[in-house]
């Protein structure tokens, strides 16, 4: 009996995975990819040190996956976060545990981890060729190849693991949407997710540059009056608003963002309660009992958040320190504890780590990641209507649905 063939499009995460699977199943595997090298979105994941996992039991993985992550039921307990921590060691990655469970190359480097994929493919015997696909070529409801610039690569099973189109430039420019849509496939709305804010706060401009670190921060519904989202860390002023780890994080927990629905709240002394701070106020104000209060919080907080605190303090600049009222003091601490930065709309999709929206779900099986439509086409990774949040979850995704998808394409058994 022949081998399956399998066409595989997109050598990010996902493709290089499901092609070494299949190729290692048995199937006889082309892989195609319009950039000159694989794995390039992978190269500048996690700041070039790439966070290949969240090393977590699978129902802490399905609670970090916000959107359709039961559809991830079987991809996951079919290749756990421990069978990827295994794996990735196994091909020569040796990985490290951080702070929230997130794993890392013990080298720090993305291109160790992009490298021992490249040696995966290549060792399972796959056939890697440059070349941009443009249609999905199919017979009778059945995917029988596709569609290249420069020839046709006809084939058994075609899976499609094309990325978003998040990070433009590295080649997530959506095709994966062009071509599910040809095979009649739904593509549920795109939008960025693990993305910067915007703010039409003149302050975050005045700001431009500033890095808080180990401050807390939440994201406030103001229709529902609650918090909706809550972190503690580091985060990022731009010209433009917000941004850093925890801005990022907070993107995927925003549904409708329009001008007035959310506000950031910034805890800059989230170490002292209210009393404490309140001691700590009266001791820099004492110190400087006979200058001016604009020069009194130089050790209190970074030179760029001077002017925008005494602002919205309301206090006049020259008013000298041992003038400062205890309600003064009072409404200062209140700021200082509740730095409130009004939200006006996310960056563009170009800029986001993660595109959210894509393949609809409820079209294709989730213990196969086939389509229901079109016999022997699969969709692994980014391409699929499922995200998550930042720290490696993201990446198991990928990681999962490739596995899966390659064995079930080389693995190929007709429908029922």
């Amino acid at each position: 009996m022949n081998a399956e063939k399998v066409a595989v499009v997109g050598a990010g995460a996902a493709g290089m995975m499901a092609a070494g699977t299949a190729a290692a199943c048995g199937a006889s595997v082309t892989l195609i990819e319009k950039n000159p090298r694989v794995g390039r979105k992978l190269m500048i994941t996690g700041k070039g040190r790439c966070n290949v996992l969240n090393d977590c039991d699978v129902q802490t993985f399905i609670q970090n996956v916000p959107v359709n992550g039961r559809f991830l039921y079987s991809a996951i307990h079919h290749f756990t976060p421990a069978d990827t921590y295994a794996f990735f060691e196994s091909i020569g990655v040796p990985l490290k545990t951080e702070r929230g469970n997130r794993c890392f190359p013990q080298s720090d480097r993305a291109s160790d981890v992009v490298d021992a994929l490249r040696r995966f493919v290549r060792d399972s015997g796959v056939t890697v060729v440059n070349d941009t696909v443009t249609a999905l070529e199919t017979e009778n409801g059945e995917a029988v190849g596709v569609k290249g610039k420069r020839q046709t690569y006809f084939a058994d099973r075609v899976i499609v693991c094309c990325g978003g189109k998040s990070y433009p430039l590295t080649g997530s420019t959506g095709d994966g949407y062009l071509l599910a849509r040809q095979a009649g496939h739904t593509v549920t709305p795109l939008k960025p997710s693990l993305v910067p804010l915007e703010s039409s706060d003149p302050d975050c401009k005045s700001m431009q540059g500033l890095s808080l670190k180990n401050v807390a921060l939440q994201i406030i519904d103001n229709r529902k009056g609650k918090a909706v989202y809550s972190d503690f860390g580091e985060m990022l002023f731009t010209h433009f608003g917000l941004s850093g780890p925890m801005i990022l994080s907070a993107s995927s927990h925003l549904r409708e963002m329009t001008a007035g629905h959310y506000t950031a709240q910034i805890d800059l002394k989230p170490a002292l309660d209210t009393e404490q701070l309140d001691r700590r106020l009266q001791r820099d104000l004492l110190e400087n009992s006979n200058r001016d209060v604009s020069n009194a919080f130089s050790k209190l907080l970074p030179r760029k958040l001077i002017t925008p605190v005494l602002k919205r303090w309301g206090v006049p600049f020259d008013k000298k320190c041992n003038a400062v009222t205890r309600e003064e003091r009072r409404r200062l601490c209140g700021l200082l504890k509740g730095f409130a930065v009004p939200l006006s709309g996310f960056r563009p999709i170009e800029e986001a780590i993660v595109t959210s929206g894509g393949v609809k779900v409820s079209e294709l099986d989730p213990k196969t990641m086939e389509s229901k439509l079109v016999r022997g086409l699969y969709f692994a990774g980014e391409v699929i209507d499922v995200d998550a949040y930042t720290g490696g979850f993201n990446l198991q995704i990928a990681w999962s649905t490739g596995r899966l998808a390659g064995e079930s394409a080389a693995r190929f058994t007709e429908w029922s």
